[in-house]
Protein backbone atom coordinates (compact mmCIF):
# COMPACT_ATOMS: atom_id res chain seq x y z
CA UNK A 1 0.00 0.00 0.00
CA UNK A 2 3.15 2.40 0.82
CA UNK A 3 4.87 1.67 -2.60
CA UNK A 4 1.14 2.18 -3.95
CA UNK A 5 0.94 6.18 -2.63
CA UNK A 6 4.37 6.75 -3.69
CA UNK A 7 4.13 5.80 -7.45
CA UNK A 8 0.84 7.65 -6.79
CA UNK A 9 2.18 10.50 -5.59
CA UNK A 10 5.34 10.56 -8.12
CA UNK A 11 2.53 10.40 -11.26
CA UNK A 12 1.36 13.10 -10.26
CA UNK A 13 4.66 15.15 -9.86
CA UNK A 14 6.22 14.17 -13.39
CA UNK A 15 2.39 15.04 -15.32
CA UNK A 16 1.56 17.97 -12.55
CA UNK A 17 -1.88 18.60 -11.71
CA UNK A 18 -5.34 18.48 -14.51
CA UNK A 19 -4.84 21.83 -16.37
CA UNK A 20 -7.74 24.43 -15.28
CA UNK A 21 -11.04 24.60 -17.36
CA UNK A 22 -11.36 27.95 -18.10
CA UNK A 23 -13.98 30.35 -19.18
CA UNK A 24 -16.17 29.90 -21.97
CA UNK A 25 -17.01 33.06 -23.87
CA UNK A 26 -20.40 33.48 -25.44
CA UNK A 27 -20.86 35.96 -28.44
CA UNK A 28 -24.13 37.54 -29.29
CA UNK A 29 -24.64 38.82 -32.99
CA UNK A 30 -27.99 40.63 -33.85
CA UNK A 31 -28.60 40.12 -37.51
CA UNK A 32 -32.22 40.86 -37.47
CA UNK A 33 -33.39 43.65 -39.22
CA UNK A 34 -34.78 44.60 -35.76
CA UNK A 35 -33.87 45.33 -32.45
CA UNK A 36 -33.70 41.98 -29.81
CA UNK A 37 -33.73 41.86 -26.17
CA UNK A 38 -31.46 38.74 -25.64
CA UNK A 39 -32.45 37.15 -22.42
CA UNK A 40 -30.34 34.65 -20.27
CA UNK A 41 -31.03 32.14 -17.42
CA UNK A 42 -28.62 30.03 -15.22
CA UNK A 43 -29.44 26.81 -14.66
CA UNK A 44 -27.15 25.79 -11.44
CA UNK A 45 -24.89 28.73 -10.67
CA UNK A 46 -25.45 32.18 -9.36
CA UNK A 47 -23.59 33.33 -12.28
CA UNK A 48 -26.12 35.87 -14.36
CA UNK A 49 -24.59 36.64 -18.02
CA UNK A 50 -25.27 39.97 -19.27
CA UNK A 51 -27.05 40.23 -15.60
CA UNK A 52 -29.98 38.49 -16.71
CA UNK A 53 -30.75 40.70 -20.01
CA UNK A 54 -29.51 42.99 -22.25
CA UNK A 55 -30.38 45.13 -25.56
CA UNK A 56 -28.92 43.88 -28.76
CA UNK A 57 -29.35 46.46 -31.97
CA UNK A 58 -29.51 45.29 -35.48
CA UNK A 59 -25.85 44.06 -36.90
CA UNK A 60 -24.63 44.78 -33.06
CA UNK A 61 -22.30 42.20 -30.71
CA UNK A 62 -22.05 41.49 -27.07
CA UNK A 63 -19.54 39.11 -25.18
CA UNK A 64 -19.70 37.67 -21.83
CA UNK A 65 -18.28 34.89 -20.29
CA UNK A 66 -18.99 31.69 -18.25
CA UNK A 67 -17.54 29.63 -15.34
CA UNK A 68 -17.30 25.81 -15.93
CA UNK A 69 -19.83 23.58 -14.96
CA UNK A 70 -22.05 26.81 -16.22
CA UNK A 71 -25.22 25.63 -17.52
CA UNK A 72 -28.70 27.71 -18.76
CA UNK A 73 -30.29 29.06 -21.86
CA UNK A 74 -30.39 32.14 -24.14
CA UNK A 75 -33.62 33.56 -25.65
CA UNK A 76 -34.26 36.53 -27.81
CA UNK A 77 -37.20 38.55 -27.11
CA UNK A 78 -38.89 41.23 -29.72
CA UNK A 79 -41.12 44.24 -29.18
CA UNK A 80 -40.05 45.31 -26.06
CA UNK A 81 -40.75 48.02 -24.37
CA UNK A 82 -39.05 49.14 -21.10
CA UNK A 83 -39.86 51.89 -18.59
CA UNK A 84 -35.98 54.03 -19.02
CA UNK A 85 -36.60 54.67 -15.05
CA UNK A 86 -36.79 51.23 -14.00
CA UNK A 87 -40.02 51.68 -11.83
CA UNK A 88 -42.48 50.14 -14.12
CA UNK A 89 -42.67 46.46 -15.74
CA UNK A 90 -41.96 46.28 -19.38
CA UNK A 91 -43.30 44.35 -21.95
CA UNK A 92 -42.38 41.89 -25.02
CA UNK A 93 -44.10 40.85 -28.31
CA UNK A 94 -42.33 37.15 -27.70
CA UNK A 95 -40.25 35.81 -25.33
CA UNK A 96 -41.35 38.04 -22.05
CA UNK A 97 -39.88 37.58 -19.09
CA UNK A 98 -42.36 39.24 -16.17
CA UNK A 99 -41.78 42.85 -17.94
CA UNK A 100 -38.45 42.57 -16.42
CA UNK A 101 -35.41 43.42 -18.81
CA UNK A 102 -33.08 41.69 -16.34
CA UNK A 103 -35.10 37.63 -17.00
CA UNK A 104 -34.88 36.04 -13.00
CA UNK A 105 -37.60 33.50 -14.86
CA UNK A 106 -37.86 31.86 -18.70
CA UNK A 107 -39.44 33.81 -21.02
CA UNK A 108 -43.12 33.20 -21.84
CA UNK A 109 -43.25 30.49 -24.79
CA UNK A 110 -43.25 30.44 -27.44
CA UNK A 111 -39.97 31.30 -27.81
CA UNK A 112 -36.49 30.08 -29.38
CA UNK A 113 -33.47 28.47 -27.06
CA UNK A 114 -30.17 27.87 -27.03
CA UNK A 115 -29.68 25.29 -24.33
CA UNK A 116 -25.79 24.85 -23.04
CA UNK A 117 -24.27 22.74 -20.13
CA UNK A 118 -20.05 23.46 -20.11
CA UNK A 119 -17.53 21.13 -18.91
CA UNK A 120 -16.37 21.27 -15.24
CA UNK A 121 -15.73 19.50 -12.09
CA UNK A 122 -19.31 18.47 -11.79
CA UNK A 123 -20.44 18.09 -15.43
CA UNK A 124 -17.51 15.83 -16.88
CA UNK A 125 -15.15 16.90 -20.03
CA UNK A 126 -17.44 18.10 -22.34
CA UNK A 127 -19.40 20.51 -23.55
CA UNK A 128 -23.42 19.98 -24.37
CA UNK A 129 -25.31 22.49 -26.47
CA UNK A 130 -28.98 22.18 -28.72
CA UNK A 131 -31.28 24.77 -30.08
CA UNK A 132 -34.91 23.74 -29.35
CA UNK A 133 -38.12 24.55 -30.84
CA UNK A 134 -40.11 22.35 -27.66
CA UNK A 135 -41.15 25.43 -26.31
CA UNK A 136 -41.96 27.04 -30.33
CA UNK A 137 -40.25 29.49 -32.01
CA UNK A 138 -39.71 33.09 -32.17
CA UNK A 139 -37.39 34.01 -33.43
CA UNK A 140 -34.40 32.19 -35.66
CA UNK A 141 -31.06 30.92 -34.01
CA UNK A 142 -28.03 29.80 -35.05
CA UNK A 143 -24.79 28.47 -32.71
CA UNK A 144 -21.35 27.97 -34.08
CA UNK A 145 -18.48 26.63 -31.74
CA UNK A 146 -15.05 28.55 -31.85
CA UNK A 147 -11.61 27.19 -32.61
CA UNK A 148 -9.83 25.31 -29.59
CA UNK A 149 -12.31 22.03 -28.71
CA UNK A 150 -11.68 19.00 -30.35
CA UNK A 151 -13.19 19.79 -33.57
CA UNK A 152 -12.50 16.26 -34.79
CA UNK A 153 -15.70 15.41 -32.93
CA UNK A 154 -18.47 14.94 -35.72
CA UNK A 155 -21.04 16.34 -32.79
CA UNK A 156 -18.78 19.86 -32.63
CA UNK A 157 -20.32 21.18 -34.72
CA UNK A 158 -22.85 24.48 -36.15
CA UNK A 159 -26.70 23.82 -35.07
CA UNK A 160 -29.64 26.08 -35.28
CA UNK A 161 -32.57 26.89 -37.14
CA UNK A 162 -32.24 29.44 -40.29
CA UNK A 163 -35.38 28.79 -41.80
CA UNK A 164 -38.25 31.29 -40.99
CA UNK A 165 -40.65 29.04 -39.23
CA UNK A 166 -43.22 31.66 -39.21
CA UNK A 167 -44.01 31.85 -42.16
CA UNK A 168 -44.43 28.14 -42.19
CA UNK A 169 -47.07 27.95 -39.23
CA UNK A 170 -49.72 26.18 -39.13
CA UNK A 171 -52.69 28.76 -39.11
CA UNK A 172 -53.95 27.07 -35.37
CA UNK A 173 -50.33 27.84 -34.09
CA UNK A 174 -49.13 31.24 -34.83
CA UNK A 175 -49.38 34.17 -32.77
CA UNK A 176 -49.56 37.55 -34.09
CA UNK A 177 -48.56 40.85 -33.46
CA UNK A 178 -50.42 44.51 -33.39
CA UNK A 179 -50.23 44.75 -36.79
CA UNK A 180 -51.79 41.40 -37.81
CA UNK A 181 -48.43 39.61 -38.73
CA UNK A 182 -47.08 36.19 -37.47
CA UNK A 183 -44.59 36.92 -34.45
CA UNK A 184 -44.08 33.72 -33.44
CA UNK A 185 -45.35 30.05 -33.98
CA UNK A 186 -46.29 27.78 -31.06
CA UNK A 187 -45.73 24.40 -30.23
CA UNK A 188 -48.88 21.71 -30.44
CA UNK A 189 -47.91 21.10 -26.31
CA UNK A 190 -48.51 24.57 -25.34
CA UNK A 191 -51.35 25.42 -27.85
CA UNK A 192 -53.09 21.97 -27.12
CA UNK A 193 -52.20 20.85 -23.80
CA UNK A 194 -52.43 17.34 -25.07
CA UNK A 195 -50.10 14.57 -23.49
CA UNK A 196 -49.86 13.07 -27.08
CA UNK A 197 -48.07 16.38 -27.94
CA UNK A 198 -46.54 17.55 -24.25
CA UNK A 199 -45.08 13.63 -24.21
CA UNK A 200 -46.73 13.44 -20.51
CA UNK A 201 -48.73 10.94 -18.52
CA UNK A 202 -49.22 8.31 -20.68
CA UNK A 203 -46.63 9.54 -23.13
CA UNK A 204 -44.34 10.39 -20.73
CA UNK A 205 -41.58 8.02 -22.45
CA UNK A 206 -39.44 7.84 -25.46
CA UNK A 207 -41.16 4.71 -26.45
CA UNK A 208 -44.88 6.49 -26.17
CA UNK A 209 -44.01 9.82 -27.61
CA UNK A 210 -43.22 10.17 -31.33
CA UNK A 211 -42.68 13.19 -33.68
CA UNK A 212 -46.38 14.88 -34.19
CA UNK A 213 -47.44 15.95 -37.72
CA UNK A 214 -47.36 19.61 -36.15
CA UNK A 215 -43.34 19.00 -34.82
CA UNK A 216 -42.89 17.93 -37.96
CA UNK A 217 -43.29 21.20 -39.39
CA UNK A 218 -40.65 22.41 -37.41
CA UNK A 219 -38.49 19.36 -38.00
CA UNK A 220 -38.53 20.15 -41.60
CA UNK A 221 -37.59 23.55 -41.59
CA UNK A 222 -34.60 23.32 -38.75
CA UNK A 223 -33.44 19.69 -39.10
CA UNK A 224 -30.72 20.03 -36.36
CA UNK A 225 -33.14 21.63 -33.35
CA UNK A 226 -35.35 19.94 -30.99
CA UNK A 227 -38.34 19.81 -32.43
CA UNK A 228 -40.33 17.57 -29.48
CA UNK A 229 -39.19 17.01 -25.79
CA UNK A 230 -37.46 13.11 -27.18
CA UNK A 231 -35.83 14.53 -30.19
CA UNK A 232 -32.60 13.95 -29.09
CA UNK A 233 -30.77 11.73 -31.67
CA UNK A 234 -30.14 14.08 -33.82
CA UNK A 235 -30.16 17.83 -31.92
CA UNK A 236 -27.88 17.40 -28.99
CA UNK A 237 -24.79 18.45 -29.86
CA UNK A 238 -21.06 18.17 -27.94
CA UNK A 239 -17.68 19.67 -28.29
CA UNK A 240 -14.37 18.44 -26.06
CA UNK A 241 -13.68 20.60 -23.04
CA UNK A 242 -10.83 23.80 -24.30
CA UNK A 243 -13.31 25.33 -26.75
CA UNK A 244 -13.12 28.67 -26.50
CA UNK A 245 -16.56 29.83 -26.96
CA UNK A 246 -19.64 30.05 -28.99
CA UNK A 247 -20.88 32.43 -31.63
CA UNK A 248 -24.90 32.58 -31.14
CA UNK A 249 -26.47 34.67 -33.86
CA UNK A 250 -30.17 35.48 -34.26
CA UNK A 251 -31.71 35.57 -37.65
CA UNK A 252 -28.69 33.48 -39.37
CA UNK A 253 -27.90 33.05 -42.70
CA UNK A 254 -26.95 29.64 -44.72
CA UNK A 255 -23.26 31.71 -44.64
CA UNK A 256 -23.14 31.44 -40.53
CA UNK A 257 -23.14 27.47 -40.91
CA UNK A 258 -19.27 27.95 -42.25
Amino acid sequence: MESLFFFLAAVVLFWGPAPAIAATAFTFHNKCRYTVWPATLSGNTATRLGGGGFELRPNATASFSAPPSWSGRFWARTGCSFDPTGTAPGHCDTGDCGGALLCSVGGAPPATLAEFTLAGPSTGDKDFYDVSLVDGYNVGIGVRPASGGQRGDDRCQYTGCVADVNKRCPTELRVAGAAGHTVACRSACEAFGASEYCCTGAHGSPASCGPSRYSQVFKSACPAAYSYAYDDATSTFTCASGTQGYRITFCPTAGDRI
